[in-house]
């Protein structure tokens, strides 16, 4: 176990089963917040023998950021991990290239799980096993998103079959682009995924 994720989840993003492993971590953090709000409680009415003491509010402030966990972690049971056969045949093809797996892009209107993407230059190609998603809604998301850090004319592809995008990314390999982008991109990627 990392401690790192229990505070933070950047170090971890964009690996391979990321979402199955926070998982744990959001429940077991949500679970201590309010085991810690639940002692302050009930501390304050032993001492005391009333409920109505300082400690009580520090208890019920102390659900605030519980109930914050609370969410985060009911997000990452909603979604799946990239399953292991279509993890390998994405490696078989990647090489090179920088990726990202298990990333959820959260809109105020829709959620977009993304299985992989990848990112060379201003070249941006993905791949979801959600064949229902928004196609639109996630170009404009994520357009707008990358514009508001200044990344101009990138180029967004999302597959939803999966030797399409394999076949894409033996292409990208292959592009000869100024790369100075693809770090950047990747960490406004991350930044802004679940």
């Amino acid at each position: 176990m990392q401690l790192i994720r229990f505070v933070s989840t950047d170090p971890a993003k964009g690996t391979k089963n990321y979402l199955k492993t926070q998982r744990v971590y959001e429940l077991v953090r949500t679970l201590v917040y309010f085991a810690i709000s639940a002692s302050l409680f009930a501390a304050g009415w032993i001492t005391t023998g009333n409920r109505v003491n300082l400690l009580t509010i520090v208890a019920v402030l102390g659900c605030l950021p519980a109930s914050k966990s609370a969410v985060e972690c009911i997000m990452f049971f909603r979604y799946k991990s990239c399953d292991k056969t279509t993890v390998i045949k994405i490696e078989e093809h990647s090489g090179g290239l920088m990726g990202l797996f298990d990333m959820v892009f959260t809109s105020g209107s829709a959620n977009f799980r993304i299985d992989h993407i990848s990112v060379k230059g201003n070249t941006i190609c993905a791949y979801t096993a959600d064949k229902g998603m928004d196609e639109q809604a996630f170009y404009r998301h994520l357009n707008g998103c990358l514009s508001k850090d200044g990344f101009q004319d990138v180029s967004i592809k999302l597959f939803t079959d999966l030797s399409r995008y394999t076949d894409r990314l033996d292409q990208m390999r292959e592009l000869d682009t100024n790369e100075k982008n693809t770090l950047p991109i990747l960490a406004t990627l991350k930044s802004i995924a679940l």
